[in-house]
């Protein structure tokens, strides 16, 4: 519950870019999750567990991670998988070893490349007339895939379309969740408040991004990005604060949260840097999640008197 409230900052920063697709998108995806852990939830003579609210997340960090102009059937199919193939099939909330959404968003990201990497051009509120006004189908690369396709000399030559207030505000293409760095600190900060996530992680997948960018813009400037375009832009803020942080499939040691968070950090500066994609949060999260088990055996406390 707490984390649908601290996310209701970014519901409405991605609504005044996208208007009432933003509503279309996230309510089918919360609504398909919520139809898929229901029936799944009976067939596999499982407890219910709606009423937990974390099929709602998990519908609500799926549409974080997808575009704004994203057909229906590629909602369901996501839900499908992050439920079901996410959740379910490892025993339900608390047991599965990968973090529900992103699993969801790595089988589309990988099925229909096309689908999940075409972005709606964001268009700013400002008027209330402007609030019922559709959204004209022009897309628009993002500052992440202009630097994977161009290079670093075209994004630094159209930087009046995105300054770092716009990647900090969010008047830049992308999925939902990659629309304002600014909103997702402020929910970070929420959920630090009501101790429901520590620094650890974030502070460490953001702390390895800006080492690894600065290393390879220090040596050079003319073909990497600087670190603060990196940690701002594509799925650093989301993937740090919210996904990275789920206390199911992340170290349970502060040594463990740390390596966590940094290879998170590095595995998607080397997908940035090296890889076909232009981003790789949910790449990194999924492989560190991966390696879960293996991080806490390494980092647990050795018990007194042993």
């Amino acid at each position: 519950f707490d984390v649908l409230i601290v996310l209701i900052t970014a519901v409405i920063a991605v609504f005044v870019f996208f208007r009432w697709s933003v509503v279309y998108v996230m309510g089918l995806t919360i609504l398909f999750c919520v139809g898929f852990e229901y029936i799944f939830s009976k067939l596999l003579l499982k407890k219910n567990t709606v009423s937990d609210l974390s099929c709602v997340v998990t519908g609500l960090l799926l549409a974080m991670n997808l575009p704004s102009n994203v057909p229906w059937w590629i909602m369901l199919v996501g839900s499908f998988f992050s439920i079901v193939i996410g959740k379910l099939v490892f025993g339900g909330i608390g047991q599965n070893p990968f973090n529900p959404a992103l699993v969801g968003r790595v089988v589309l990201l990988v099925s229909w490349p096309a689908i999940l990497t075409t972005w709606p051009k964001p268009q700013l509120i400002k008027s209330f007339s402007d609030i019922f006004c559709n959204i004209d189908s022009i897309t628009s690369a993002t500052p992440l895939g202009i630097l994977k396709e161009k290079g670093v000399s075209y994004l630094s030559s159209s930087t009046p379309h995105f300054l770092y207030s716009d990647l900090y505000f969010g008047y830049c293409g992308g999925s939902l969740g990659e629309i304002s760095a600014f909103a997702l600190i402020i929910g970070g900060i929420y959920l630090l408040h009501k101790g429901h996530i520590t620094l650890h992680i974030p502070l460490s997948f953001i702390i390895s991004v800006l080492i690894i960018s600065g290393i390879f813009w220090f040596t050079d400037n003319s073909k990497f990005a600087d670190p603060l375009f990196h940690i701002l832009s594509g799925g650093v803020m989301l993937g740090a604060i919210f996904m990275a942080t789920d206390m199911v499939t992340t170290p349970l040691t502060v040594s463990g949260m740390i390596i966590f968070g940094t290879g998170c950090g590095i595995i998607t500066m080397m997908i940035r840097i090296f890889g076909a994609y232009p981003e790789g949060v949910s790449f990194s999260i999924l492989i560190m999640n991966a390696l879960t088990p293996l991080i806490d055996r390494y980092t647990k406390p050795r018990r007194y008197g042993i």
